[in-house]
């Protein structure tokens, strides 16, 4: 039963969960006053300033498609990878239920322990990653048309502007697709023990502080 679940191993659990979302919401403080400095708003700057470019370059234009569609697979790789672990993980939690039923035995009464609580935001976890990659790729998809326009033409003038909207979500969602994944490790951590989870979640804060600090050069 819960109720003989060590403390320790809820405030693991808790610890685990926590460092990384009170990483991301720190995160947050300079992404609004001092976004230069951070490297998913100067990429998604980037991006803009690059589909602006080749707007003004004529025959441009399978460049900007065969960019954008690099980008696009990338995405769906990321959506797959995200399906798959989501799948595995439903898997494994419905096993012993679908066992129990198969084999008409009883199941064992419910109990909401440290473990199903990373199991559940591991499932969570990864439904983002795969939601974001997904949007992602719709809006790539999208791009695409839009930077096989004609430069010059009345349409590409038209659709300029959300084409760089469009290219700016892209890799936001992307992004944070791609971080989701990152943020399994800790979770998995803490399934296999609950100490080892803080640990990890740790070391995945100071990974991504090195990747989300922006420095130009």
């Amino acid at each position: 039963m819960s109720s003989a679940i060590p403390l320790w191993t809820w405030l693991a659990t808790a610890g685990t969960l926590l460092i990384v979302m009170a990483y991301e919401a720190l995160q947050w403080l300079p992404g609004r006053h001092t976004p230069d400095t951070l490297s998913r708003a100067a990429h998604a700057k980037l991006r803009a300033e690059w589909l602006h470019a080749l707007s003004t370059q004529p025959g441009s234009e399978i460049l900007a498609v065969q960019t954008i569609r690099n980008s696009l697979m990338s995405s769906t790789l990321t959506a797959s990878t995200a399906a798959l672990g989501l799948m595995g993980t439903a898997t494994l939690i419905g096993a012993p239920l679908l066992n129990a039923s198969l084999n008409h035995l009883p199941s064992a009464p419910f109990a909401f322990t440290p473990r199903l609580m990373l199991e559940l935001a591991l499932m969570g976890t990864l439904f983002a990653a795969l939601a974001c990659s997904t949007m992602a790729v719709r809006y790539y998809n999208h791009c695409s048309f839009i930077g096989s326009l004609p430069v010059g033409s009345a349409e590409r003038a038209r659709w300029q502007d959300t084409g760089v909207t469009y290219l700016r979500r892209a890799g936001v969602l992307y992004s944070w697709g791609l971080r989701g994944l990152l943020m399994v490790a800790p979770l998995v951590a803490g399934i296999a023990h609950p100490l080892a989870g803080p640990v990890a979640a740790l070391v995945l804060v100071a990974v991504l502080v090195g990747f989300d600090r922006f420095a130009q050069f």
